[in-house]
């Protein structure tokens, strides 16, 4: 399992065998995978997978859309 996340609207999103990933949030075709393990994700709040979304959006320098 691994957690991607959308590099314009930063929804989260845990896929098993998919190489190419897309964000049903915003339409975006190319999600990309994150550092985080399925289990982090699992045990985080809402609140901190906001917080980290935001976090990562700023540090990767988010898209326009």
């Amino acid at each position: 399992m691994k957690v991607y996340i959308c590099p314009s609207c930063g929804w989260i999103r845990v896929v098993s065998r998919r190489k190419n990933v897309e964000c049903f949030k915003c339409g975006e075709q190319e999600m990309a995978v994150t550092k985080l393990s399925h289990e982090k994700i699992g045990a985080m709040s809402e609140e901190e997978r906001k917080n980290y979304a935001r976090t990562w959006l700023y540090l990767h320098g988010a898209r326009e859309e």
